[in-house]
């Protein structure tokens, strides 16, 4: 047990690595919510207990099961990001390898906390049933509206499509290791919520209104007992000029040394104008080199990221990303020089970098491969779709709902 705290609201609690859970009276899904993550986050934890102590009495009438996962014990307890590594950057393919096969040997803190949080998480698949719904709980260092970043999946396109919120798409793209990259790449919907700013009062009551919204979406709970009017209505006035997908195209990386401080004022979804003075790093003028939309300007000590540039998608290009993703039009790249398949099972693309550069970006996120990385000769492009355990899902009321 550790005991955190929450400013807004002047409490503190005292928690072990599960926050609650309700198994319910009727069959159902698996409901896994992760917050604090980050241990400067805790906004998430007092929703997921409101929440939870309120359906308590109400087991009986609840479908499936619902657990909420505590994520940074110890820098939670600390009111810090992170102690020596972020632990939503330790997810990755490579590092999860290692652990899964428990041979990861000489962990620092924050690796414990990654294998104590993935034994929760392996445990919890062992023992109830699918379909399974992940979704991580944050906050953001600057002002901002709620919104959602999900990996561009179907599945998780479907699925979010009901909540009136921005849908930021490609994130991954540009930060290595996030727990929902590697959730996603198992098969399941899997995505995270952002219910405002790290301090903010209203940042708990968006994860409470996100909360219920999940749990009647996924068919937990019905909107009588979620007070589900209520909690959309109020989600719903705060984005009503955001609302829609976007995605990531750029970002202002930021290395150990780097001595970065953010322009004052700045706000997510804010559109900043070409050569506008956004921050100063190592003593040099960042300016904007366009207009755009500026997402999750850096107002905290710790972070890889000095801020994000999106780009609303146009409703067109959703629907046709739809249409070749559904006949698999990908399966005919390999039929061109220098395009093959990674491994067996034909999610993973290897393009020769002599023939990506016939190829915009924006072509490979249509038919669904995002996380694109370089070596030294190639492209490496992973596709979500075809991980995705979409028969675990069928007979659900949000499948095909999306563009």
């Amino acid at each position: 047990m550790v005991k955190i705290h929450s400013r807004p609201l002047g409490q503190a609690i005292e928690i072990s690595r599960i926050i609650g859970q309700i198994n319910g009276g009727l069959p159902g899904p698996t409901i896994i919510f992760t917050a604090g993550i980050h241990g400067n986050e805790p906004s998430g934890i007092f929703a997921l207990k409101r929440v939870l102590e309120e359906l308590g009495p109400k087991q009986k009438i609840i479908r499936g099961n619902i657990f909420a996962i505590r994520g940074y014990l110890t820098a939670l307890s600390k009111g810090i990001r992170f102690n020596q590594e972020d632990l939503n950057r330790l997810w990755t393919s490579d590092r999860m390898d290692i652990v899964n096969n428990a041979t990861l040997t000489d962990t620092n803190e924050d690796e414990d906390e990654l294998v104590d949080i993935n034994k929760e998480l392996k445990q919890l698949l062992n023992d109830y049933p699918p379909p399974y719904y992940f979704m991580d709980l944050h906050t953001t260092s600057s002002e901002s509206i709620p919104f959602l970043t999900v990996n561009d999946s179907s599945l998780n396109r479907d699925f979010v499509s009901q909540y009136p919120l921005p849908i930021i798409f490609g994130i991954e793209e540009f930060i290595e290791g996030p727990i929902l990259s590697y959730i996603n790449e198992q098969g399941y919907v899997s995505f995270g919520f952002e219910g405002g700013q790290h301090d903010g009062l209203y940042s708990i009551d968006n994860h409470v209104a996100f909360i219920f919204l999940t749990l009647v979406y996924a068919g937990v709970i019905n909107k009588k007992v979620a007070n589900y009017h209520h909690h959309y209505e109020m989600l719903s006035k705060s984005t009503v000029d955001s609302r829609g997908f976007y995605e990531v195209y750029d970002s202002l990386k930021l290395n150990n040394t780097a001595v970065f401080k953010m322009k004052p004022g700045f706000v997510n979804f804010q559109t900043v104008k070409k050569n506008q003075t956004l921050a100063q790093l190592n003593g040099n003028k960042i300016t904007a080199d366009k207009t755009a939309k500026i997402f999750m300007p850096l107002y905290q000590a710790k972070g890889d990221d000095g801020f994000y540039m999106i780009r609303r998608i146009p409703p067109f290009f959703l629907r046709l990303s739809r249409v070749l993703r559904k006949f698999k039009l990908d399966n005919m790249l390999t039929w061109l020089p220098g395009i093959h398949w990674a491994n067996g099972q034909r999610n993973i693309l290897l393009v020769n970098l002599k023939i990506a550069r016939f190829f915009a970006k924006k072509f490979f996120h249509l038919l669904g491969y995002r996380s694109i990385q370089k070596d030294k000769t190639h492209l490496i492009l992973n596709n979500r779709e075809a991980a995705a355990k979409t028969e675990e899902y069928a007979g659900a009321k949000w499948m095909n709902r999306s563009a």
